[in-house]
């Protein structure tokens, strides 16, 4: 492969050129270039700041570094980083993706502007300037939400949140989907970000169950309707089934069960059919329930049932 020494200088040769830096004439602009090599120049569009195209040249550099080493062999496990990050156990690959857009992230000394790149092991990452370490053995948690929690890391309103109200001995874990602040039940947690990515696919087959309770008249027939879906103010909710348990003078009890989990589909779903939630409980979440579990309590998953209920999980 006679290109690979090209790829491989042009690593090496990664330099910033802005043309008409300090120009006599502030009208005379002319557009700033990111030089790879001397036969290959990407020109930034008009307008692009010096600063810019360094950012821009400084990127392509890294993923050029970390694509000829995966090419000529010097590691053939590339994976892309936002996943590497994920699977650190440090955030969601979605996370990885903003930090790295934010300018947080560098590989090999280089900041990146993009999520586009491909590292191995012989690379070093930084985020916010700290080493990134290696993946973790993955682990799972079964958590018992209380009612008032923010499912967030941080909240804008200053709420309290479920990982501000996880015992300290835990690691940095993220959750597999969320729970409203008034919703309660079972919330997995993982310090696998490409697992709780996994595991919120609808496509995993994973199914949600909740119990309800509700105020207002129910009508059987239109629960039992929904397991050919509905469209509420435009939105499509998949296949629902709802079925009540229990009914009262005030309240009533319905048990719901569902694979694909739209923001307040519970809740919408049950307006639409007249009925005011006063109280959401998600008893289990595919294999995992959570039985007798007390409020704010956590419990992780044994190794071995882990790898059993996860044989469909490709780890890279």
């Amino acid at each position: 492969m006679r290109w690979v020494p090209a790829i491989l200088q042009a690593s090496r040769m990664a330099r910033i050129s802005a043309w008409a830096v300090g120009s006599l004439s502030s009208r005379v602009r002319f557009p700033a270039r990111a030089m790879i090599s001397p036969s290959w120049t990407m020109t930034a569009p008009m307008g692009t700041s010096s600063r810019a195209a360094a950012a821009l040249a400084s990127s392509i550099a890294a993923c050029i570094y970390v694509w000829s080493s995966v090419m000529t062999g010097d590691n053939h496990k590339g994976q892309r980083i936002a996943k590497v990050m994920a699977r650190a156990g440090l955030c969601s690959r979605r996370d990885a993706e903003r930090w790295i857009e934010a300018g947080r992230v560098a590989v090999n000394g280089e900041v990146l502007s993009t999520p586009a790149c491909v590292v191995t092991e012989r690379d070093e990452i930084k985020v916010d300037g700290k080493v990134l370490q290696g993946a973790e053995r993955t682990r799972l948690w079964v958590y018992h939400k209380p009612e008032g929690l923010v499912t967030s890391h941080k909240d804008e309103q200053g709420r309290m949140t479920v990982f501000q109200a996880l015992p300290k001995e835990l690691p940095r874990v993220v959750s597999v989907g969320r729970l409203d602040l008034n919703t309660e039940g079972l919330l997995l947690l993982t310090n696998d970000g490409g697992l709780s990515r996994y595991l919120e696919l609808p496509e995993t087959g994973w199914s949600r169950k909740y119990r309800v309770r509700v105020i207002g008249d129910v009508d059987e027939d239109r629960l039992k309707a929904l397991k050919n879906g509905v469209t509420v103010e435009g939105v499509r909710y998949k296949s629902i089934k709802a079925k009540l348990e229990r009914s009262g003078s005030r309240n009533s009890w319905i048990s719901v069960t569902l694979r694909e989990g739209k923001n307040r589909e519970i809740r919408r779903v049950m307006e639409y059919l007249g009925l005011k939630v006063n109280r959401l409980i998600r008893t289990d979440y595919g294999p995992f329930a959570l039985g007798r579990l007390e409020k704010g309590t956590v419990v992780e998953v044994e190794e071995a049932v882990l790898r059993e209920q996860i044989k469909g999980y490709v780890k890279g």
